[in-house]
């Protein structure tokens, strides 16, 4: 079916997944999920609000967590309209329009959290390369200039991918391989050309994620070169324990990254609960596991945490 034979016919609409190999969505799977996401929005949610309550976490570093909470929360909430609609009303069919509109926001969100995380880089880079500029630098204002510009990025590198998708026909099978829709899950069901769509979706891919995976690799080289040339062993620790939680961040977000998008060029032969239970994990496991992480390593946010909940034990007791 052509794309302008859609209006003309019935609209078209793809079929999402489940769990591989069951014709129906076993209900048991959307309280499990269902925990994730809330376990996910209440760890986000938190952390924003003790940064915004907490004058002492004013500074950079936690504004800068703050907007990778937000791009976790955009992340995950993505798909959450259509996880509930999958497992729990087991409802599979999605509009094209509405499967682009999904599409553009997972893929948004994925490259602005992976420019926060070259945002976070150089706020590591700066801490401890150049301490005594460091507040000289990294000033509110820049922060503010850095954040719309990995907004506007990350919402400009992905509108040529719905444009160039909005064209294409579909006359193959519609079935999705996962309950939310992904660029190149809803290219493989293409029956035209898709080589230019392919070659800008890779583009795209090494503009984002790739240059940023080599600016981080960059901060750290430097990083760990500085790090090295300090005599004291205790100050050595202590300048690379104030990099373990960014380090966190970036296996969480780029191992199940990488994983995903080797298993689209070269696993086409592994059974689909493996693509499903990947790409599950790139959407879901950074914005739970992040905030737990930052929450465990990070003293001040630790102790804001304990002064809150000691606050809400003393109101229960009187």
């Amino acid at each position: 079916m052509s794309s302008s034979n859609r209006t003309e016919s019935s609209p078209l609409a793809f079929i999402l997944t489940g769990i591989p190999g069951l014709s129906v969505s076993s209900s048991w799977m959307a309280l499990p999920l269902c925990c994730l996401y809330l376990l996910m929005i209440l760890g986000n949610c938190t952390l924003l609000w003790l940064i915004k309550t907490d004058h002492s976490l004013h500074t950079p570093m936690y504004y800068l967590l703050s907007m990778l909470s937000v791009a976790d929360l955009g992340l995950s909430l993505s798909t959450l309209p259509t996880m509930l609609a999958v497992f729990w009303f087991k409802s599979t069919s999605l509009l094209f329009e509405a499967c682009i509109v999904q599409m553009c926001f997972i893929h948004s969100f994925s490259a602005i959290e992976s420019g926060v995380l070259v945002a976070m880089a150089f706020d590591r880079f700066i801490a401890i390369c150049c301490p005594l500029h460091y507040a000289s630098v990294l000033t509110s204002s820049l922060i503010l200039k850095v954040g719309v510009a990995i907004f506007v990025r990350g919402i400009c590198v992905v509108l040529p991918v719905a444009v160039l998708i909005k064209k294409m026909p579909f006359c193959r099978s519609r079935v999705l391989s996962h309950f939310f829709c992904l660029h190149q899950d809803m290219l493989s069901l293409a029956c035209g050309d898709i080589r230019v769509n392919s070659l800008y979706g890779l583009t795209a891919v090494i503009l984002t994620k790739g240059l940023d995976s080599l600016s981080i690799l960059m901060s750290y080289m430097m990083i760990l070169r500085t790090i090295s040339s300090i005599v004291s062993q205790p100050a050595r620790a202590k300048a690379f324990s104030t990099c373990i939680s960014h380090l966190c961040a970036l296996l969480i977000f780029y191992i199940p990254l990488i994983g995903l998008s080797l298993l689209h060029w070269l696993g086409k032969h592994l059974s689909p609960l493996t693509h499903m239970l990947l790409a599950d994990a790139y959407l879901l496991v950074p914005p739970v596991l992040n905030p737990l992480v930052y929450s465990w390593k990070t003293k001040q946010i630790r102790r804001q945490i304990l002064i809150l909940l000691c606050r809400r034990g003393n109101q229960q007791g009187v």
